[in-house]
């Protein structure tokens, strides 16, 4: 290897077109550029290899599955309990046994531009997928988490094929005519509950972008129905608006 200019080794080290004893030779050599290149290299492999683990560590539930021959393994999570406004959604998804999306993560550890880039992958990706959408008026009706487990139960139904197991962040679903399990914070522990819970905040997220279109006073792009100080304020000025949780008391307390 002759000796190359800085931007050359950039590229280089850019693309991964250096071995590794090539990469040896370069930490030999004097250039402050070259060092500072071979520290930025250094640092994205560890995180790369970060990453690796943590998938790794993600796919635990999915592999004791295929060992067992379940290969239709679908992951459930939901998006919504929380808000005073807005319908709940839950998401089920099956991926293929050779499904890799390095940094998938529960939603809410993932920032807007990550979590729409993952939504179009997983969608393209998965085996089969199933969303389904319960209204606030519904969950007046049957209370929040007879709506979140109505919502998980629909988005199953969706799927084709359908699964052999499901994994489910957290709520424990009767009645199902296939075993599953419910874990605690599912979405941060197996990569098939993380897509879903993917699937299920960015579709909540744009139709509550699409409410804020029709009631912008509440802000809801922004808080997406939560209850954040300004929306409570704007809540108790105008009143609830007809996407919002009646059943819920700080919107009960306020209507007029």
């Amino acid at each position: 290897m002759g000796k190359q200019s800085i931007n050359e080794i950039k590229v280089l080290l850019q693309e991964d077109k250096l071995s590794d004893a090539e990469i040896m030779l370069l930490q030999s050599d004097t250039r402050k550029g070259v060092q500072q290149l071979i520290k930025t290299y250094e640092k994205r492999k560890r995180n790369e290899a970060a990453l690796v683990q943590a998938y790794e560590e993600m796919c635990t539930y999915e592999r004791k599955c295929y060992q067992v021959g379940k290969k239709l393994v679908a992951g459930i999570d939901e998006a919504g309990r929380g808000p005073l406004a807005g319908p709940v959604v839950a998401a089920a998804v099956i991926l293929p046994v050779d499904f890799k999306l390095l940094g998938l993560n529960d939603s809410k550890q993932l920032n807007e531009a990550k979590r729409e880039e993952y939504f179009e992958v997983i969608r393209e990706k998965a085996i089969s997928y199933g969303i389904s959408i319960i209204d606030s008026q519904t969950i007046d009706q049957i209370n929040i988490l007879e709506a979140t487990k109505l919502a998980m139960k629909n988005a199953l139904l969706q799927l084709n094929p359908y699964p052999q197991h499901v994994l489910i962040d957290a709520v424990k679903l009767d009645d199902l005519p296939y075993s599953s399990e419910a874990i605690i914070k599912g979405d941060a522990k197996s990569i098939s509950i993380a897509a879903a819970s993917v699937l299920a905040k960015v579709t909540r997220d744009r139709l509550m972008k699409e409410i804020h279109n029709e009631f912008p006073m509440y802000d809801f792009r922004s808080n997406m129905g939560y209850g954040t100080r300004e929306h409570m304020v704007n809540l108790v000025q105008y009143g609830p608006s007809p996407y919002h949780r009646k059943s819920f008391a700080p919107v009960k307390e306020n209507i007029k």
